[in-house]
């Protein structure tokens, strides 16, 4: 008797693991095309077009130079050593987004509907869709990390439904800013090596995880902080047992930043030297550390306009459940508490802590997600005032979302004055009261906003820039199907799960 049970014990784990594998693919479906159905769907800030541009350039020319930045009065970058243009962001997120403005130039852009003059503005969109699904792989690593480190099925995907839900990770999924890619890269390494089960961590794959943590640098350089803190959870979990894995897991992140930093020689001259311009607006220095600590603390925990918590209230919950993870699985708990931790104090003394025209405290959403890996054994354990209260803050922080999205941040922040100083100092006063207010004005208002004012979603935008009505009608009805598919393939194997 003991050896069938024996027996059948791995076979009952494999068929487990099967349906939250399952589960999970539906769920990234799920989020995929809500986060398509609620994109805005267009680029508005310099980073954003200046990634934008890069993405344009290797699909069409198959160089990161962007002379039509320069052409266009929007360039925001240097020149390189040979005299090209540059934007000022490593290309990594350029690179990745290149399938998305193939699909805009190559097959959006020519369909019945589409003036040749809008070519523009459908590529613009179409990039900005890459957001919606890195912003998915996101939410669904986020959900098999839960269930790898043992919380059931049902808990899992309720705190995935916060983070989705009422975190930036929802706002940011609808337009065109690294943080999306950052986050999915980060609890995705979080899943390899952590997701499965209590094995010390093999030396493979900690190679195979430090590799994908270097070459996020090139997407953006300060991912490189997250290399120690993963090295660190690798030893907190397996103790001197994984001295190996942890040293293996920084020699392949090297390759990654060699790679950055040779990057940067050969096109700027030095190892150190990035493509960012020495100042921007009002001949401001931005990329130095001169934000008193305590001002940058204040803006990301306690300001109105920045705070983590304003923005992400399932972090209330999070930081009261950090206990219970630490007890379930250290390694997931050591990056939940030590990434964040390292990315408030490197970006509170940062010249630019508030993440120049953005929605909340844009530095902060990878570490937000990672931090929110606490939900999971806090809603596993907790009794059911505390899904009462899971459920509240998983409302107020769709509200916020929905807030963030109903209009344009830059409507409401580019004004003298309301974002930033005559100093160009962002306003610690400032808070989400001016896109509350436009959200109000546009509901009352019956006539039509400008074009890139008003409501800001991709259809709108697209059928005032001339896009036929039919043509939207059809890409947002495939949307509509594919959610609803989606929605019935979830429930029906969670159901299974269960």
């Amino acid at each position: 008797m003991l050896s069938s049970d024996m027996q059948s014990e791995p076979a009952a784990n494999g068929t487990r693991s099967h349906s939250s594998r399952r589960v999970g693919l539906w769920l990234f479906a799920a989020f995929q095309f809500f986060y398509l159905l609620t994109s805005t769907g267009r680029v508005r800030t310099p980073d954003e077009y200046n990634t934008l541009y890069t993405t344009e350039s290797l699909v069409l020319r198959g160089s990161t130079a962007v002379p039509q930045a320069v052409q266009l009065h929007n360039f925001y970058g240097r020149y390189d050593v040979h005299g090209q243009p540059r934007a000022a962001y490593t290309p990594g997120q350029a690179l990745l987004c290149t399938p998305w403005y193939a699909l805009g130039q190559y097959l959006l852009a020519r369909l019945p509907g589409v003036p040749a003059d809008d070519t523009d503005l459908v590529v613009a969109f179409s990039s900005c869709l890459s957001s919606a699904t890195f912003s998915a792989l996101t939410v669904a690593f986020f959900f098999s990390l839960l269930v790898g480190i043992g919380t059931p099925s049902r808990p899992s995907l309720f705190a995935a439904a916060m983070v989705g839900l009422g975190t930036p990770i929802f706002a940011y999924s609808g337009w065109l800013f690294s943080e999306p890619l950052s986050a999915a890269v980060f609890v995705g390494v979080a899943l390899l090596l952590f997701g499965h089960g209590h094995e010390p961590t093999a030396v493979r794959t900690a190679s195979i995880a430090g590799l994908v943590l270097g070459l996020a640098t090139i997407v953006r350089p300060t991912n490189g902080l997250a290399i120690p803190a993963f090295a660190v959870a690798v030893l907190v979990r397996d103790g001197k047992a994984a001295l190996r894995a942890a040293f293996f897991l920084c020699a392949t992140s090297a390759i990654g930043v060699v790679a950055l930093l040779a990057h940067n020689a050969l096109l700027f001259g030095g190892p150190f030297e990035f493509g960012y311009p020495a100042a921007a607006e009002g001949a401001k220095r931005l990329n130095t550390f001169d934000t008193p600590l305590v001002t940058g603390l204040y803006g990301f925990l306690l300001s109105p306009g920045k705070s983590m918590f304003v923005f992400a209230p399932p972090l209330i919950l999070a930081l009261a459940g950090l206990r219970r993870l630490w007890k379930l699985e250290r390694g997931a708990a050591t990056v939940a508490m030590l990434f964040p931790v390292t990315y408030l104090f490197f970006f509170a003394r940062y010249t630019q802590w508030e993440g120049g025209y953005c929605v909340g405290p844009r530095y902060m959403v990878p570490a937000i997600v990672l931090l929110c890996f606490a939900l999971g054994p806090m809603l596993a354990e907790g009794a059911a005032r505390m899904k009462k209260v899971a459920l509240l803050l998983l409302v107020l922080g769709a509200f916020v979302q929905c807030v963030s999205l109903a209009t344009s941040f830059m409507e409401d922040e580019v004004p003298r004055g309301r974002y930033y100083n005559a100093n160009w100092n962002y306003r610690l006063g400032y808070s989400l009261r001016g896109q509350i207010d436009l959200l109000w004005k546009y509901l009352a208002s019956s006539e039509p906003a400008r074009l890139g004012l008003g409501w800001d979603r991709w259809f709108v935008f697209l059928h005032k820039g001339g896009v036929s009505a039919a043509t939207l009608a059809v890409l947002g009805l495939c949307m509509v199907v594919g959610f609803g598919i989606s929605l019935a393939g979830l429930a029906k194997n969670v159901r299974s799960a269960a």
